[in-house]
């Protein structure tokens, strides 16, 4: 018998027969064309040879099998992978890997392997087939996989978290009936959830968190009963909770917070996931009561349902809930009071209940959850006293119970709580003395105990607490000295004391407490000098003694203080002179109202730092020292009220900050008004007044940013300047001057002659007669509005008011109106001047005033409420939140809460405010992930006003200087003064018919359409916000002097764009400089959404929701956003704190805290507010 006849097509190894055809993938050697087709599988017998005779040589035949036999001998065998492997190396295909990540992951996917079973991420079963595939945190760039239907019969596990992954989920991945694990995390995966996805029976666990999936959560989510795990967190589902959820009765983890579109209430259902161990939906926009059936769940383990609309009460039946240790139920709108079936939670340890609207008492009950480790109930209106009980549990380490209406005694027995690290009990109505125990807490490192009604002395004891670090008991009762004992703790460094009535010197041993970085003995009774041992404070960066009974010189030591930012000591009787070094360090130094003599040393202008001097109604002689042209960055002066002779100074015109307020009042300054003093284009007030002073006047034209002006009881001659603010000077402000000449020179209403005592007479006479005319319309309106019950409070100060508030704020109209001086002032612009308040009672508030404007008909102040209405209801996380409001006749009071980071202008170009300083610091304006997130963050928030608020609103003032910084430099959006909130009727969603007169904007800023039409659109807001996202990579201005030509920073970014040079040569020297390569690749993709915003005709730019989407699309927030990313993570905690261990959050330090009147244990920055 013959040999078979030999075949050159290669089989796979290991393949079976069905798969030997050769994929595209395949690249075995080309087989001559004889043999390109297959074989049959079995060949025929060869026909029998023809006898040949020994000596016959062989014929060209089997010489040529011999060949082909010795050629297969010594080729390498052909491998072709099989069809499991052709479909993952199709979906290869699709990717487009960075070469560090994805690349080097899949550089092991060969088709020449036979099987993929050794393939990176790739797991097979002992038969050969792919059971699993996975793949984390490596960056892919592209599809989900949508081919996969060779592996359907056999993957049970999908895991591709981390990778990059876009587009929209397949609904093929219905039919892998095998799955039991999908995970499909932490990519930038859109659209809906298919509802085919909940057709897979097996399915145990489901993670589509950290995406940005639309729409609702699919009804047949029901289906999946066999789901133990499902997190859909961090995504922009919309639409309520189906109640088919209570269906999946193995369910152990739901997790969907951060989706703030989610609306509704919680089903009752939910009752019926029996096997529930943790439920998170914060971020939310669930509302309604929490069902009775959530005590059903006696294996849940962790609620977190905080930051959401939940109302009505807390359901006794929570405490059937056994097995729980974290209740986080904070920042909603939670009423009646703390159910005492919580004491049934004997497992307990976190209770988080703040920032609702609790009441009624504490319940004792909560002694008997012994796990407790941390509590708290601030922020509610809970009432009565603190039970002793709570003394009962050993682990608890933070009881925080401020602003509530508490009464009664701290109580001894927290004293045996030696767990204890931080106690908050500020801002209620305790009483008595301190009589806690404090060397059992060796633990403890906070006290704060402000704002009661506490009497006795400060504790000597406090010093036998010996990991303290923070004490404020401040705006107390409190009498007597301070103890010189406290000041050997050596890890103290906030102690805050203000507003007690101590009294007796400052301990010399203040000098020990190295470690003090905030002191705060200010509203005391306190005498003697200032000990010269401060000196030795090295850390000491915040020093606040004023308004007490000191004496004598201020220190020269207290140069020492090399970390001094903040020095206050008005307010005294300090006399002498000012020493004659201070720490170059300084950003504020108020030494006003003292008894300070002599003259201004020159090295006065050798603070760098120094953003703000006070040294007014002191006996300062001599001439002002020119040095202060070197303070480059003050920003207000008051020399005022002193005894200070000769010119005032050309240097003064210099400076190129001084935008606040510059107050010579009261002195004995001669001359003219220097020239230079035209530079101060800033300036927003100026007070010249009861000097020596002469000449004209002209110099202060220039001066467009100007408020208020005082130049009155000085010798200036000649006419007023004929600009509108000099027409509209008060004559009050311009008195005893006797040949200063007013008119504004037209011959249309020319009113020349001096201002004399008889025209003074005549018009104090025409003022008294205004007024009894305005008090009888006052009593009428007030008649008025009682009758018809208007909608807010009436509160009696400066005539007669209309309130509203939407938060509880306890503050009168007077404590607002005595705030409202130039020496206050922290922002103006075109609508209104904005005020730095702090209240007696102690919160901060920036209040702005709206500037008045004739309004016969009243449309102004409808469309006032109109506006007010609206911005009462916003909530979003990157708009600043408006308080509440004031009205009186045509002054209208907007109140914000304060912010202590100034602005994204100050932070981007300096002067505004505590953000200022970061420049050169290495602070956020240096790198370029803090300022994508300010970008995102803006972005956000006017995307929200668009397409999130019905009826939506347009903010029409978008700019840098609206963009304020938290303590943590996150943006909010501020200044809706220009705002205008479309019809009722109308759609939330625009369309380009909807435009408006009725907004104008901020030069720079504007939309072209404005200029040319006046009439503008929300896509007048998208160019402006263009403008900023610019002004963030470039870091100019959009009138940058500098910019060539003078061009417009946009016009500057076009044509650089057209003429296609080097993008880089755009951006901001400090991005540049330690930017990544990556980094440089996000800012040309960002600079590309940038010029697409500020497109010259309104339909070519984009919606600012598709703004946000590409924002996005250029990079995802490590650790994957917002609150969601972990259903337990408080948000108001700034990020260091924020990162707590997951499901286990610390509860966050309240702005309350933040803030200079709000909390004595604030920082003071003055915020750069933009009106």
């Amino acid at each position: 018998m013959g040999s078979p006849p030999l075949q050159s097509q290669c089989l796979p190894e290991e393949a079976p027969p069905h798969q030997a055809s050769h994929p595209p993938h395949c690249r075995p050697p080309r087989p001559s064309s004889r043999h390109d087709s297959a074989p049959p599988r079995r060949a025929a017998p060869p026909p029998p040879m023809p006898p040949r005779s020994r000596a016959t040589a062989p014929g060209p035949a089997l010489l040529v099998q011999l060949a082909c036999a010795l050629l297969l001998l010594l080729a390498p065998p052909c491998h072709c992978v099989n069809e499991q492997g052709q479909a993952l190396l199709r979906w290869k295909d699709a990717l487009r890997p960075a070469a560090a990540g994805g690349g080097a992951l899949l550089a092991s996917w060969r088709a020449a392997d036979a099987t993929p079973c050794r393939w990176s991420g790739v797991s097979c079963d002992a038969r050969g087939d792919v059971v699993a595939l996975s793949i984390t945190s490596v960056d892919l760039r592209g599809p989900l996989p949508a081919t996969l239907q060779p592996l359907a019969s056999s993957l049970k596990t999908l895991v591709l978290s981390g990778t990059n992954l876009t587009g929209a989920i397949p609904k093929e991945i219905g039919g892998y009936g095998a799955l039991t694990t999908l995970d499909l995390s932490k990519n930038q995966l859109t659209g809906a959830i298919p509802p085919g996805l909940c057709r897979l029976a097996k399915l145990e666990s489901l993670a589509l968190n950290t995406n940005s999936l639309r729409g609702a959560i699919p009804e047949e989510i029901g289906n999946l009963t066999s789901l133990t795990y499902l997190t859909l967190y961090d995504n922009e589902l919309s639409g309520p909770i189906p109640s088919s959820i209570g269906n999946l009765k193995k369910l152990q983890v739901l997790r969907a917070g951060g989706n703030q579109g989610m609306k509704g209430p919680l089903p009752p259902e939910i009752g019926g996931c029996a096997d529930l161990t943790m439920l998170g939906l914060a971020e939310t926009g669930v509302s309604g009561s929490l069902p009775d059936t959530i005590g059903q769940l006696k294996k849940i383990q962790t609620i977190a349902i905080y930051t959401t609309l939940l109302s009505g009460r807390i359901p006794e039946s929570i405490g059937n809930c056994t097995e729980l240790t974290s209740l986080y139920l904070y920042q909603n709108s939670l009423s009646g009071p703390i159910p005492a079936s919580i004491g049934q939670l004997n497992k307990l340890q976190t209770l988080l209940l703040w920032q609702n609207q609790l009441v009624g008492a504490i319940p004792p009950e909560l002694g008997r959850c012994k796990d407790l480790t941390l509590i708290d109930l601030s922020l509610n209106s809970l009432t009565g006293s603190i039970p002793a009980t709570l003394g009962a549990l050993p682990n608890l380490q933070q009881l925080q119970l401020s602003t509530n209406s508490l009464t009664g005694v701290i109580p001894p027995e927290l004293s045996n709580c030696t767990s204890l690290t931080d106690i908050e009990v500020d801002n209620n109505a305790l009483s008595g003395e301190i009589r806690l125990d404090f060397a059992s807490l060796r633990n403890l490192t906070l006290f704060y105990a402000w704002k009661n009604r506490l009497t006795g002395g400060v504790p000597a004891s406090l010093a036998d607490a010996p990991s303290l670090q923070a004490v404020d008991l401040s705006y107390n009762n409190l009498t007597g000295p301070i103890p010189r004992t406290l000041f050997g703790l050596q890890n103290l460094t906030k102690l805050l004391l203000l507003d007690n009535e101590l009294s007796g010197p400052i301990p010399p041993e203040i000098g020990n407490c190295t470690s003090l970085y905030r002191l705060r003995l200010n509203g005391n009774r306190l005498s003697g000098t200032i000990p010269p041992e401060i000196g030795g404070l090295k850390s000491l960066n915040f020093l606040d003694m004023s308004d007490n009974h000191l004496v004598g010189p201020v220190p020269a030591a207290i140069s020492g203080c090399a970390s001094l930012e903040f020095l206050d000591l008005h307010s005294n009787a300090l006399s002498g002179a000012l020493p004659d070094t201070l720490p170059r360090s300084l950003q504020l130094v108020d030494v006003s109202d003292n008894q300070l003599a002599g003259p201004l040393s020159p090295s006065i202008g050798s603070m760098p730092e120094l953003t703000k001097l006070y040294l007014g109604k002191n006996r300062l002689t001599g001439g002002i020292p020119p040095e202060l042209g070197s303070c480059e960055k003050l920003q207000l002066l008051d020399l005022g009220a002193n005894a200070f002779s000769g010119s005032i100074p050309p240097e003064l015109g210099s400076l190129p900050s001084l935008e606040i307020s510059l107050n010579l009042s009261s002195n004995r300054l001669t001359g003219e008004i220097p020239s230079q003093l035209a530079g101060l284009d800033k300036l927003g007030s100026l007070d010249l007044s009861r000097n020596e002073l002469s000449g004209s006047l002209e110099p202060l034209a220039a001066l467009q940013n100007l408020v208020t002006l005082n130049v009155s009881y000085n010798a200036f001659s000649g006419e007023l300047p004929d600009t509108p603010f000099f027409q509209k000077l008060p004559l009050s402000d311009l008195a005893g001057n006797r040949h200063l000449v007013v008119g504004d020179g037209s011959s249309v209403s020319s009113r020349r002659g001096s201002i004399s005592s008889s025209s003074l007479k005549v018009v104090m006479s025409a003022l008294a007669a205004a007024s009894a005319i305005l008090l009888v319309a006052a009593t009428y309106m007030l008649a008025r509005v009682r009758r018809g019950g208007g909608g807010g409070r009436i509160i009696h100060g400066e005539g007669t008011w209309e309130v509203t508030l939407y938060q509880k704020l306890d503050i009168t109209m007077d404590d607002v109106l005595r705030g409202l001086t130039s020496a206050n002032v922290v922002g103006t612009g075109s609508s209104g001047v904005v005020y730095k308040v702090d209240t007696p009672n102690g919160y901060t508030l920036a209040v702005k005033k709206m500037w008045s404007a004739p309004d016969s008909d009243g449309a102004a102040a409808a469309a006032f409420r109109s506006e007010i209405a609206a911005l009462g209801s916003i909530r979003h996380r990157n708009i600043v939140r408006l308080l509440g409001w004031a009205a009186n006749g045509g002054t209208r009071l907007l109140f914000y809460a304060y912010l202590p980071n100034g602005s994204l202008s100050g932070l981007l170009h300096g002067g505004g405010g505590a953000a200022a300083a970061a420049p050169g610091k290495g602070a956020p304006a240096d790198g370029w992930g803090p300022r994508f997130d300010v970008a995102l963050g803006v972005a956000h928030a006017v995307a929200y006003l668009h397409h999130d608020c019905v009826p939506a609103i347009l903010h029409g003032d978008v700019k840098s200087m609206n963009v304020l910084l938290g303590p943590a430099y996150e943006p909010y959006l501020a200044d809706f003064g220009l705002a205008r909130v479309l019809s009722a009727a109308a759609s939330s969603k625009f369309d380009a018919g909807k435009q408006t007169t009725r907004i104008a904007g901020s030069y720079g800023y504007m939309a072209p359409e404005y200029a040319s039409m006046q009439r503008i659109s929300e896509k007048s807001d998208v160019y402006s916000f263009g403008v900023v996202l610019l002004e963030i990579l470039t870091g100019r201005h959009p009138l940058d002097p500098a910019l060539p030509g003078g061009a417009h920073l946009v016009h500057w970014v076009r044509e650089h764009v057209q003429g296609k040079r080097n993008a880089a040569e755009l951006l901001d020297a400090r991005l540049r400089a330690g930017a990544t390569e990556a980094d440089a690749h996000e800012m040309r993709q960002a600079l590309s959404v940038a010029v697409l915003c500020v497109s010259r005709r309104a339909d070519d730019r984009p919606a600012m929701k598709d703004v946000v989407a590409l924002l996005k699309e250029i990079r995802r927030p490590a650790g994957g956003g917002a609150a969601g990313d972990d259903d337990a993570k408080p948000q108001t905690r700034p990020p260091a704190a924020a990162g707590a261990a997951a499901g286990a959050p610390v509860s966050p330090a309240r702005g309350a805290q933040h803030s200079r009147g709000q909390s004595s244990s604030c920082s003071f920055a003055v915020s750069e507010y933009s009106a």
